[in-house]
């Protein structure tokens, strides 16, 4: 409980010092057009985060590089920091890699169509009663658990 009103809280700051909700597509979107240079630029998608300077000026930018930091240090710190791929025992570290790579790609491809990640929707969306998050959260959990019994165990 101390978690999600906590969570709630941070939502709340976040719409009152941002005017946005927290998600981290946009974060990628805006380092893909980092990564692309000139040729983003050019791209009618990627060109958009160009427009008001440095795609990298962007404060879900610096989130989103904060949270992967908090949680490298975290793990180190603990003693906990390990290189593993999780679910290899059970289809193998290539086939593993690979389907997560394609799980990945297709659910980035998926939260830019949709205008946000699973967070941005879910999180965002739902404070402010967006229907388009409701449904987004029941579709996502109705496919989690359908594909949860179409692969393997430890996939």
């Amino acid at each position: 409980m101390v978690a999600g009103v906590a969570l709630g809280v941070t939502l709340v700051f976040t719409f009152l010092l941002t005017g946005n909700g927290l998600g981290a597509s946009g974060a990628f979107a805006r380092t893909t057009a980092w990564l692309g240079g000139e040729s983003a630029k050019a791209n009618a998608y990627l060109g958009a985060f160009w427009q008001n300077g440095h795609p990298l000026n962007s404060w879900i930018v610096w989130v989103v590089v904060g949270v992967f930091l908090g949680a490298l240090l975290s793990a180190v710190n603990s003693g906990r920091f390990r290189w593993k791929v999780e679910g290899a025992a059970a289809i193998g570290a290539g086939k593993r890699i690979a389907t997560a790579f394609v799980g990945g790609v297709l659910a980035g491809f998926g939260s830019r169509v949709a205008a946000g990640c699973t967070s941005g929707l879910g999180l965002s969306g739902g404070a402010t009663l967006a229907v388009s998050a409701f449904v987004f959260l029941a579709l996502f959990f109705v496919t989690g658990i359908v594909v949860s019994r179409i692969m393997p165990k430890g996939a």
